[in-house]
């Protein structure tokens, strides 16, 4: 499984961006797998952003981000998007799309695929 996630730049604070991230792979049914955003930060941990289960009805946000970014997929083109609105400069990370495991995790644990990951700035 391949994923390529796109659509990081820079933004100043209050500002929006979208990412997106689309996954491929050979009998890989993209539907079947809940997925997930994390973040990592200079010198931070690997943090949980956001997930969305296989259908797209359910969805789960860490606090820091509850209310400013969306996450939403699209299973007939294979993508799971990340609306960032209001953003922060502690928003400044570099984004990673993973594949989970189960049908929607904050756990990174339970995460089999990830991709190379965007990165985004919020200046202040």
């Amino acid at each position: 499984v391949q994923l390529q996630a796109s659509g990081g730049g820079l933004a100043q604070t209050g500002g929006s961006l979208r990412l997106s991230c689309q996954a491929s792979g050979r009998s890989f049914t993209f539907s079947n797998y809940g997925m997930g955003w994390f973040r990592q930060g200079p010198g931070t941990e690997r943090e949980f952003v956001a997930a969305v289960s296989g259908s797209g009805i359910s969805t789960h946000y860490t606090d820091s981000v509850q209310g400013r970014f969306t996450i939403s997929r699209d299973n007939t083109k294979n993508t799971v998007d990340l609306q960032m609105n209001n953003l922060k400069p502690e928003d400044t990370a570099t984004y990673y799309c993973a594949v989970s495991r189960s049908i929607m995790s904050s756990d990174k644990n339970r995460y089999i695929y990830w991709g190379q990951g965007t990165l985004v700035t919020v200046s202040s």
